[in-house]
C-alpha cells in the first residue's frame, strides 16, 4: 500500500492549492437540498476529492483503531459506518455522470482512478487491527442493549469483512487484493467498450426504399444521426434500443434486420480493440479464483450465501420451473411467424431477426392491434403523469417541478420536489429519459445522495431515473411504446423505494439483491390499468382520451410474445449461473462458444438468442448482477404474488394493502432480511402461480 499512498501525497501536493475553490472539499453545497452544483464540477475537483476522500477516510479508521476506550457498537460500528463520507460524496457524482453523461475526461479518470481505489478498498477491508475490533464487538454483542437496526448493522459489518478476506492469513489476502484491482480495472474496461460500441457502432441504409415499413419519425432520426456522424443523405442507426429496435420491428427488408440484428447482439465480439471476449474471460477466472480463496467451490456459491436464494440449486429449481412452458409458448409464436411469413412468400425456418417483425405482424392479425397507433396516445410526459397519478393514489405522493430552480447536469434532465402526505419534502428526483452520446445503454436507478441522517434530522435523498426512450422527431413529441413506458414504471418503482427508505446507518440501507427488483416490478403492474391508461394516455395531437376499444385490445395482447420474451430473459439468466459455478476456467476459454454450447443443452428455440450475449452481458460481467441476473424473475415472483394482494381487495388502490407494502417493504431498508419483509407484508411466502398467470404461461 505504500506506493497507493505515495502517488496520493504526490498528487495532493499538486491538487490541494485549489482545495478551497473545490465543492466537494466544502462541508456542504451552497444550493437547495444541497444538490451537487453540476455545473462547476471539474476533473482536477474531482481528482482532488477522491484523493483527499480516500485520505480521509484512512485517519477515520486510524482514528478508530487507536482509540484507547474498550470497543464499543459505537466508537467502532457506528464510527466505521459514518466513516468515508467525502469519498462517498465525490464517488456518487462522478459514478452517476460516467454512467449517463460520460465524456471521454470523465472515462479517462475513471481508469486513472480505478486502481487507486481498488488498492484502497483492499487496504481498508484487509485491515487486521480494524477487524479484531469488529470481531471483539460482535463476540460481546449481548452487552450493549442493542435494537434491531443495530444489529442488522453489526451482522453485516462482520460479514462484510469476513467476505472480504479478513480471517485469511496474509499471502492468500494479498492474492485476493490483486484479484480485487484486476477485476476493478477489467470490468471498468469491460463497460467502457460496452459504451463505444452501443454508441458508436452504425448500419447505414443509402436508400430510402430499403426502409420501408419503418414509421416516418424513425427514418427522420435515422437520417438526422446519419448527418450528424458525416453520412448526409443517407440513414443511420446506432446500437441504442430506440434506434435498432424499430428497425427489427417494422422494416420489410430483411436482410436489413439481420444486419442490424447482428451488429446489436454481437457488440464487443468483432475482434477489434473493443472485443470483449477475453476481458469477460478473464473476469470468470478471476472470480473463480477469489472464491476458491474464500473457502468455495464456485463463484455462486460465494454469491448466494446471503441472498433469498441461498445457493445455485434454488436458482436452478426456479429458472426450469419456469422454462418447459416458456419454450412451449415461444413454439407457439414461431408456428404463427412461420404462417405469416408463408404468405409473404419466405422460404425456410425463421431466424433471429424475423422475430420481432413477424410477431408483430402475428400481434396485429390476432388482436387486431396496431403499437404504432397505440403510441399516439403515449407522449412521454404524460406517461410520467401517469406515473406520478399512481404514486399519489398509493401512497399519497405529489410532485412539484423545480427544473428552472435546482442544478442541472444535462438539458434534457427535469427535476422535481418529492412531498409526502403530510407537506414534508422528502426527495428530490431527477428524470433523464433521452439518449445521448455518452450515456450507457438501458435503464436504472441512481442516486447522488442516498437517504441518510444528520443528527436527529432525516436527510432527503437525489433519486435519479436514467433511460434511453425514444426521442422527440421533426413532427412528433416523444411517443413511446408499451415496452418503454413499463421501463419507466419500473425504473420509478426503484425511485419509490429509495423515497420511502427510513434507515440510521448506511450499511443496512440496501436489500439482497434478489429483492431489489420487487419494488420496481410491481410497479409496473399499475402501468396499463384501465384507470390508468385514462390518466395518462391521452392522443399527442387532440388530447383525446385513450378509447376503450383501444384499451381492451392492449389487455387482450398483452401476454402475447411472453414466450419469447421469458424465453430470451431465462437463457441469460442460465448463462449468467452456468459461467459462475464453473469450477474450472481451462486456458483460452472461449465465452461465445460455451454459450452456445449450453443454450443448446436446453433445447433452446434457435430463432431466439440470449437477451444479452456474455461480450454485452452489463449485468453479469460487467458486475452488479454476477451470478444474479435470475434476480427478476425471482423478484417477479414476489411481485405477481404481491400485486394479488391489491386484487383480492378490489381495489387496485387499496390504501391498508399500499400501507402495509410501504411500511413493510419500502421503509426498512436492509434492517430486515427479505423474506421476512415479504412476510410482514403478505402475511405468508410467495407463490409461483401468479407469475405464470402474469406471463401467459399456465
Amino acid at each position: 500500500m505504500k506506493r497507493l499512498i505515495l502517488i496520493a501525497a504526490l498528487a495532493l501536493a499538486v491538487w490541494s492549492p485549489a482545495g478551497a475553490q473545490n465543492p466537494f472539499l466544502q462541508k456542504r453545497y451552497k444550493t437547495p437540498y444541497e444538490i451537487p452544483p453540476f455545473e462547476v464540477f471539474t476533473i482536477d475537483n474531482y481528482r482532488e476529492g477522491m484523493l483527499k476522500g480516500m485520505e480521509a477516510e484512512k485517519a477515520e479508521i486510524e482514528a478508530i483503531v487507536n482509540n484507547p476506550e474498550e470497543p464499543s457498537f459505537e466508537n467502532v460500528i457506528a464510527a466505521l459506518d459514518r466513516s468515508g463520507k467525502m469519498l462517498g460524496k465525490v464517488r456518487s457524482v462522478w459514478g452517476s455522470l460516467n454512467s449517463a453523461s460520460s465524456t471521454p475526461e470523465l472515462q479517462a479518470f475513471a481508469r486513472e482512478m480505478s486502481p487507486l481505489t481498488a488498492a484502497h478498498n483492499n487496504e481498508m477491508r484487509m485491515d487486521k487491527r480494524l477487524f479484531e475490533k469488529v470481531k471483539y464487538v460482535y463476540d460481546h454483542q449481548d452487552k450493549y442493549g442493542l435494537d434491531k437496526e443495530q444489529k442488522r448493522l453489526l451482522q453485516k459489518t462482520y460479514d462484510g469483512y469476513v467476505n472480504g478476506g479478513a480471517l485469511l492469513d496474509e499471502a492468500a489476502q494479498q492474492q485476493i487484493a490483486r484479484i480485487n484491482l484486476e477485476l476493478s480495472t477489467l470490468q471498468l474496461q469491460f463497460s467502457q467498450n460496452l459504451m463505444h460500441d452501443t454508441n458508436n457502432t452504425y448500419v447505414t441504409v443509402d436508400n430510402v426504399k430499403d426502409l420501408e415499413g419503418l414509421p416516418q419519425d424513425n427514418i427522420d432520426r435515422a437520417a438526422a444521426l446519419a448527418e450528424r456522424i458525416g453520412q448526409k443523405g443517407k440513414y443511420s442507426f446506432n446500437m441504442q434500443r430506440p434506434s435498432c429496435n424499430p428497425v427489427l420491428q417494422y422494416c420489410k427488408n430483411r436482410n436489413l434486420r439481420k444486419r442490424v440484428y447482428e451488429m446489436y447482439n454481437n457488440r464487443c465480439n468483432h475482434g477489434d480493440e473493443y472485443d470483449n471476449k477475453a476481458i469477460a474471460a478473464r473476469i470468470i477466472a478471476l472470480r473463480l479464483e477469489r472464491a476458491r480463496l474464500m473457502g468455495y467451490s464456485d463463484y455462486a456459491a460465494m454469491s448466494l450465501k446471503d441472498r433469498m436464494a441461498g445457493d445455485a440449486a434454488n436458482v436452478y429449481a426456479l429458472l426450469d420451473q419456469i422454462w418447459a412452458p416458456a419454450v412451449k409458448k415461444a413454439n407457439e409464436e414461431i408456428a404463427d411467424i412461420k404462417a405469416m411469413m408463408k404468405k409473404d412468400r419466405i422460404k425456410g425456418d425463421p431466424q433471429p431477426w424475423d422475430y420481432m417483425y413477424y410477431l408483430d405482424k402475428a400481434k396485429k392479425a390476432k388482436f387486431d392491434i396496431d403499437e404504432s397507433l397505440v403510441s399516439e396516445y403515449l407522449e412521454i410526459n404524460q406517461v410520467q403523469q401517469g406515473i406520478f397519478y399512481v404514486a399519489n393514489k398509493l401512497y399519497g405522493l405529489s410532485f412539484n417541478e423545480r427544473t428552472e430552480d435546482y442544478p442541472q447536469y444535462e438539458k434534457t434532465a427535469k427535476s422535481w420536489d418529492v412531498i409526502d402526505r403530510d407537506g414534508n419534502v422528502i426527495a428530490i428526483f431527477y428524470s433523464d429519459y433521452f439518449p445521448r452520446d455518452g450515456k450507457g445503454a438501458g435503464a436504472w436507478c441512481g442516486a447522488f445522495r442516498g437517504q441518510t441522517y444528520d443528527g436527529a434530522q432525516r436527510v432527503q435523498p437525489i433519486v435519479t431515473n436514467v433511460c434511453n426512450m425514444t426521442l422527440p422527431s421533426a413532427d412528433k413529441p416523444a411517443l413511446q411504446t408499451l415496452d418503454n413506458v413499463e421501463t419507466m414504471f419500473h425504473e420509478f418503482g426503484h425511485a419509490l423505494h429509495s423515497f420511502f427508505r427510513n434507515v440510521h446507518y448506511s450499511g443496512v440501507s440496501g436489500v439482497e439483491r434478489d429483492f431489489v427488483e420487487l419494488p420496481s416490478q410491481i410497479n409496473e403492474h399499475w402501468a396499463f390499468e384501465p384507470e390508468v391508461l385514462k390518466v395518462y394516455a391521452k392522443h399527442y395531437k387532440t388530447g383525446e382520451v385513450i378509447p376503450q376499444e383501444l384499451i381492451d385490445k392492449i389487455e387482450a395482447s398483452d401476454k402475447y410474445g411472453q414466450g419469447f420474451a421469458t424465453v430470451e430473459y431465462l437463457a441469460a439468466s442460465y448463462v449468467d449461473m452456468d459461467l459462475h459455478v464453473l469450477t474450472e476456467v481451462p486456458e483460452g476459454f472461449d465465452v461465445m462458444q460455451f454459450q452456445a454450447k449450453k443454450l443448446a443443452e436446453r433445447g433452446i428455440p434457435k430463432q431466439i438468442l440470449p437477451r444479452y450475449s456474455v461480450t454485452n452481458f452489463s449485468h453479469s460481467i460487467g458486475g452488479g448482477y454476477s451470478a444474479g441476473y435470475y434476480s427478476y424473475i425471482w423478484a417477479e415472483v414476489l411481485d405477481c404474488d404481491a400485486f394479488q394482494a391489491f386484487k383480492e381487495t378490489g381495489d387496485i388502490f387499496n390504501q391498508e394493502v399500499a400501507q402495509r407494502f410501504r411500511t413493510y417493504v419500502l421503509t426498512p431498508g436492509g434492517i430486515d432480511k427479505g423474506m421476512v419483509m415479504y412476510r410482514n407484508f403478505r402475511g405468508r411466502d410467495p407463490k409461483v402461480d401468479a407469475l405464470l398467470e402474469n406471463r401467459g404461461l399456465k
